[in-house]
C-alpha cells in the first residue's frame, strides 16, 4: 500500500478527505495541528475520526500560531463573526495552511511518502486565499525544491480532492464512504464538549450543506 498524510482537523471537509484517501487504497497517515485554535474540541473528534475511518497513525503535533495573533481563531479578543461580510473574514488564520502542510511534507519524507491530502475547498467556503487552487499548486512546486525527496526524483502530489466539489457534495460523498459526520466539530467556537454554536460561518456552510444533500443534520449544538 502507498502511504499518504492527511491532514485532519476534525472536521467534516479532513474526515471526507480522510475517508477518500482511505477508499483509494491508500495507508494512511492522519496529521492533526495544535496551532493555539479556541476550539480544541476539533482535536479530540480528529482522534475519533481517525480511528473510525481506520488510519494507519494518528499523530497530533504542534505549532504556536495563537503567538502570531491576528486571528479569531486564536486570540480570545478578537469575536467570531456571526454575520456575513465581505473580503477576507477575521477567522482567516495567517500562514495556517501554509505551516499545515509544510509540517505535512516533513512527515512525508520521513515516512516515503510522496500524497499529500488536504480538505480545502474554493466553492462553499469562506474565501480563505490558502484554500485556493493557485495555492496548492504553488505548494506542490514548492515541495519538489524544497526537500532532499524532491531533489532526488520524488514527485510530490498536493491532492486536494474536495477542491470543486459543494459542501452538498461533499456531505453526500462522505455518507457514501461511510462517514459519521456526528463525530465532527466544524464550529468556529464549538465548547469543551464539541457542541456547536449555530451562527458562526462554519455552522452555517455545514448546515446548508445537509440540507441540500437531504439529510439530517447530526451536528451537536449548544
Amino acid at each position: 500500500m502507498k502511504a499518504a498524510i492527511v491532514l485532519l482537523s476534525g472536521g467534516l471537509d479532513s474526515a471526507t478527505s480522510l475517508a477518500m484517501a482511505h477508499s483509494m487504497g491508500f495507508k494512511t497517515h492522519a496529521l492533526s495541528v495544535h496551532y493555539g485554535q479556541r476550539h480544541l474540541a476539533e482535536l479530540e473528534a480528529a482522534r475519533r475520526v481517525a480511528a473510525a475511518l481506520g488510519a494507519y497513525e494518528h499523530r497530533v503535533m504542534g505549532v504556536d500560531l495563537a503567538g502570531i495573533g491576528g486571528s479569531a481563531l486564536t486570540d480570545p479578543a478578537l469575536a467570531v463573526p456571526e454575520t456575513l461580510g465581505t473580503g477576507i473574514p477575521a477567522t482567516y488564520v495567517p500562514a495556517r495552511n501554509t505551516m499545515l502542510l509544510a509540517l505535512a511534507l516533513g512527515w512525508a519524507e520521513v515516512a516515503g511518502a510522496v500524497d499529500i491530502f488536504v480538505g480545502v475547498n474554493a466553492v462553499d467556503y469562506s474565501g480563505y486565499p490558502d484554500c485556493r487552487p493557485e495555492f496548492i499548486r504553488a505548494f506542490e512546486q514548492l515541495a519538489q525544491l524544497a526537500t532532499k525527496a524532491g531533489v532526488e526524483g520524488a514527485r510530490f502530489s498536493i491532492r486536494a480532492p474536495l477542491m470543486a466539489m459543494s459542501k452538498a457534495q461533499i456531505i453526500r460523498t462522505g455518507i457514501g464512504l461511510g462517514v459519521d459526520y456526528g463525530m465532527t466539530v466544524s464550529c468556529y467556537q464549538a465548547d469543551a464538549a464539541g457542541r456547536a454554536c449555530g451562527r458562526c460561518d462554519s455552522c452555517r456552510l455545514r448546515a446548508a450543506g445537509f440540507q441540500e444533500a437531504g439529510f439530517a443534520d447530526p451536528t451537536r449544538y449548544v
